[in-house]
C-alpha cells in the first residue's frame, strides 16, 4: 500500500488548492475508528491512482481552522478537489467500490 502525507493548515494552499492534479482530502483522526476502518481503502486508492490524483490526509485535531473552513462536522469525510475547489465531498465509511464510483467520475 502507498503511504499517504499529511498536509497542515501551513501547507494545505499549496499541497491541495495549488496541486495540479486532482487531490482527495482524507480528513482523520489517529482515535476515530471509522478513520481507521477507511484508512486502507485511501491507501489502496492512493496507490490504484498515482500519477493521476494526489491523496493526502489532514489530522481534523491539529488543523480546527480546515474543519471550519469547509464545514467538516464528522470525520471521515472525504473530499476530492479539482482547480482549488470541492468537487466531491463524502462523509462517514463507505466501501471501495462505492468510494471509487462516487470519485471516478471527476478524475
Amino acid at each position: 500500500m502507498t503511504e499517504v502525507k499529511y498536509v497542515t493548515e501551513q501547507d494545505f494552499q499549496q499541497e491541495v488548492i495549488g496541486a495540479g492534479l486532482p487531490v482527495l482530502v482524507d480528513f482523520t483522526a489517529n482515535w476515530c475508528q471509522p478513520c481507521k476502518m477507511i484508512a486502507p481503502i485511501v491507501e489502496q486508492l492512493a496507490g490504484e491512482w498515482a500519477g493521476k490524483v494526489k491523496v493526502v490526509k489532514l489530522d481534523a485535531d491539529a488543523n480546527p481552522n480546515l474543519m471550519t473552513q469547509y464545514g467538516v462536522m464528522g470525520i471521515p469525510t472525504l473530499m476530492l478537489f479539482k482547480s482549488g475547489e470541492v468537487k466531491e465531498r463524502i462523509t462517514g465509511f463507505q466501501p471501495k467500490d462505492k468510494l471509487a464510483a462516487k470519485l471516478i467520475p471527476h478524475v
